[in-house]
């Protein structure tokens, strides 16, 4: 008895429908810059070490505490840890308060108050993994090959998009985001994309 073939996966929309979806249904948050505004790396790196392990709804008053008492990078790392870890209390997960004063001590003491302006220098500062290095080097430098196509929101995106169905492993993923990820970054930044002049991005 022949097999009976599954019916075709519909075609997913293209990059620029997909990016018009956002648009119309993206949520405001305090760390997200607007259409047409600059992204603050000091904002980018600050929600993202927050938001590990932590929702968004839990991270919003601690955001707007910590950003009203140091509203940038150098003003964090004059602080005492010990006012730094007071602040964080009930955030949780500890480690990333002390590696976030720790990191913005080393942005300070290394690269003179400005974050690096390179993936694999973001890297080496303290608490930055693979993912925060690539999603601040993405919002940050402008860079679409940052893109963190490891993220499990960016798979379930791609396994959507008229793709098998199948899960994506890494490296699928990274395959699969290329045709998308030069749009989401022109999106991102406009005909700035990709500049060869960067803004010094002191914080």
């Amino acid at each position: 008895m022949a097999r009976r073939k599954r019916p075709a996966r519909p075609a997913g929309p293209n990059a620029a429908e997909l990016l018009a979806w956002y648009d119309r249904h993206r949520r405001k948050l305090p760390w997200r810059a607007l259409p047409g505004e600059t992204p603050d790396p000091y904002r980018v790196w600050l929600s993202e070490i927050m938001l590990q392990q932590t929702t968004v709804r839990a991270v919003g008053p601690y955001f707007a505490r910590f950003t009203t008492r140091w509203p940038n990078v150098r003003a964090l790392a004059a602080a005492p840890l010990e006012d730094v870890l007071r602040l964080w209390a009930g955030l949780g997960y500890y480690a990333r308060a002390r590696n976030l004063h720790a990191c913005a001590k080393a942005v300070v003491e290394r690269h003179g108050g400005c974050f690096p302006q390179s993936q694999a220098e973001l890297a080496t500062l303290p608490g930055i993994g693979p993912w925060t290095g690539a999603y601040v080097a993405m919002r940050a430098l402008r860079d679409p090959d940052a893109f963190p196509a490891s993220d499990a929101g960016v798979r379930r995106a791609l396994e959507g998009l008229g793709h098998d169905g199948r899960p994506l492993a890494a490296e699928r993923a990274a395959e699969a985001w290329r045709p998308y990820r030069a749009y989401a970054v022109q999106h991102l930044w406009g005909s700035r994309a990709r500049a060869r002049t960067t803004p010094a991005l002191a914080a």
